[in-house]
């Protein structure tokens, strides 16, 4: 959770071969909005300013041979040496680095300035490794360059921040924040095609909406992503309502799920009793 006490807004410097790819990003929408209200800051900073030489080329052959150019280290070193202000993290974009995940995300929405170094090309020298203090990879796939990837991190952080986006409760509710992927919504016209939106959403009972969007939360993840169910903070409910999906109990142990609650069984109500036969007995003055 972050805490809404930064007095200052998050600063990005981003580091780039082509800083005109991610100009525009940093102006429109939510985030250009950001800026404007002094909630978010960026700097665009193009290495080939610090290639050291006339043709403004960053890069070389690599040593041992092989195809592509690698970027030098030297122009990395220079172009973090320039930034006006040290940030707080070095974050250099790479196949080879760690998974950025929400955690991370979250982690990182809690600095003040954060240097994100974009590659192309065969990649960077190693050595420049030593110069950042972390690695991240957006996923496990390969792109031409970093850019799209320092994009994908802006604007998770970059949201996180108290005021970026309209309601916070939007993004503490969204997928991988609460730990399970996000419930199903729905909006107008009520029937498209043959499908209508569940009753439950239209029925003002707002405790049996939390628990309708909970499971179907849980239904989500559990067919998609079953691997986020051991970290989601599951409670009693939700292992009711997982075992209604068909889990059974000895999953529910391996994914660290609590004891669904007991089943309230409904007491048998006892038939009332016949109404007693009532015989008046005779007087002592014998048959009336």
């Amino acid at each position: 959770m972050i805490d809404g006490a930064h007095t200052g807004p998050l600063h990005f410097s981003l580091l780039t071969l082509f800083p005109e790819l991610l100009r525009p990003f940093t102006q429109e929408a939510l985030l250009g909005r950001a800026v404007t209200a002094g909630l978010l800051k960026f700097d665009l900073h193009d290495l080939r300013e610090h290639a050291g030489n006339r043709w403004r080329k960053v890069d070389d052959s690599p040593y041992g041979g092989g195809a592509g150019m690698v970027i030098r280290v030297d122009v990395v070193e220079r172009a973090l040496a320039a930034l006006p202000v040290q940030p707080d993290e070095i974050i250099l974009l790479t196949p080879a680095g760690k998974k950025f995940d929400q955690k991370m995300a979250e982690e990182l929405a809690e600095k003040n300035h954060l240097a994100l170094v974009c590659g192309r090309y065969e990649g960077f020298d190693a050595r420049v490794e030593s110069l950042v203090t972390r690695e991240v990879s957006v996923g496990d796939y390969v792109m031409m360059g970093g850019e799209a990837a320092a994009a994908c991190i802006v604007e998770a952080v970059a949201r996180l921040r108290p005021g970026v986006i309209g309601d916070e409760r939007s993004w503490q509710d969204d997928s991988y924040s609460s730990g399970l992927l996000d419930y199903p919504e729905y909006t107008r016209p009520a029937q498209w095609q043959g499908q209508g939106v569940p009753e439950v959403l239209q029925g003002g009972n707002h405790a049996a909406i939390t628990r309708w969007r909970r499971d179907r939360a849980l239904e989500r993840t559990l067919s998609r992503r079953p691997d986020l169910l051991p970290s989601a903070g599951l409670t009693p409910h939700d292992s009711a309502a997982l075992v209604d999906l068909g889990v059974d109990f000895g999953k529910l142990a391996a994914l660290g799920a609590p004891p669904p609650p007991p089943v309230k069984t409904k007491r048998r109500k006892r038939k009332p009793s016949e109404p007693a036969l009532t015989i008046q007995a005779p007087t002592d003055g014998g048959e009336q």
